[in-house]
């Protein structure tokens, strides 16, 4: 089973079409449609279910595509850590973080970092919380940045965020130096989708106050919520932003739950060793994080 076509059909199970995986790979879809009918007469088993003309990954697939994931993350690292070897000074760092932390956390720990080390390069990966997992399953990224902590995984806490209460300016709550959740409870209600660990946070603490919100839209990113609060769509549940960041129409209110937090943290996957680069960023970033503390 040669590496190339391993990675192949990475491609073709994420694409699920020859010819949109062959373009991608720049190859012919003969040749890959070839690659593929040699693995699955390697492993015994079709890996696809023709529908058409489109192909989907069935059962046997999804335990080659886990494992092909693995494999290549695994050669991916070893080549990483030669290369390391020869010259400490370089490597790739694949780092995955939250949408809520690229517009400051992140890019100012790149930018110290560089400074240590100009000679590393960042892969990075931009998304919400169950996308950075699934990056980290699949060995797609070394480190992720992001909340809540997943399982399974190493894990060290970075900072605390503070929630609040974001409502529009002139809004009954405006004027409060802190809220109960509870008292929002007949309010119309901006949040993230349901998979998002922030939805998932704002879900339980609601529960806690004994409350079950209208959800009038579900948002992909945080500004999107705050720019509907501001529009007058509702309130939501948002991290209390830096005041450079605030959405200039909404009002953040503190939350009095206790509760009302969420951690970000760094996570890394426990049953693989770090890239050297990766390796060294992380025990950066962990230097810095218990440095401003």
């Amino acid at each position: 089973m040669h590496l190339d076509e391993l990675h192949w059909f990475v491609v073709l199970a994420e694409t699920e079409h020859v010819t949109d995986a062959a373009a991608e790979l720049h190859i012919s879809q003969p040749t890959l449609s070839r690659a593929l009918a040699r693995l699955e007469d390697e492993v015994g088993t079709p890996l696809f279910d023709r529908v058409g003309r489109r192909l989907r990954l069935n059962a046997y697939g999804e335990i080659l595509l886990e494992h092909a994931r693995r494999s290549l993350a695994e050669m991916r690292s070893a080549s990483e850590r030669i290369a390391a070897v020869r010259d400490p000074d370089t490597g790739t760092v694949r780092l995955a973080f939250l949408h809520s932390q690229a517009s400051w956390f992140v890019p100012d720990l790149l930018r110290r970092f560089r400074a240590e080390a100009p000679r590393v390069q960042f892969a990075l990966i931009q998304g919400a919380a169950h996308d950075i997992v699934d990056a980290l399953a699949g060995g797609r990224v070394d480190l992720a940045i992001t909340s809540p902590r997943p399982d399974g995984y190493r894990w060290r806490g970075l900072y605390l965020e503070r929630l609040c209460l974001a409502v529009p300016r002139g809004h009954r709550f405006a004027d409060r130096a802190r809220i109960r959740l509870a008292e929002a409870g007949d309010e119309p209600f901006v949040a993230l989708a349901p998979e998002f660990g922030l939805r998932q946070l704002t879900d339980e603490l609601c529960a806690e106050a004994g409350i079950e919100p209208q959800v009038v839209f579900e948002a992909m990113e945080i500004p999107t919520m705050e720019g509907l609060v501001a529009a007058g769509f509702g309130v939501a549940v948002v991290p209390v932003p830096r005041s450079e960041r605030a959405e200039p129409g909404a009002v953040y209110v503190p939350l009095l739950q206790t509760s009302a937090k969420r951690q970000l943290g760094l996570a890394w996957p426990a049953d693989r060793p770090l890239p050297p680069a990766a390796e060294r960023f992380a025990e950066f970033v962990i230097r810095q994080a218990h440095e401003d503390t």
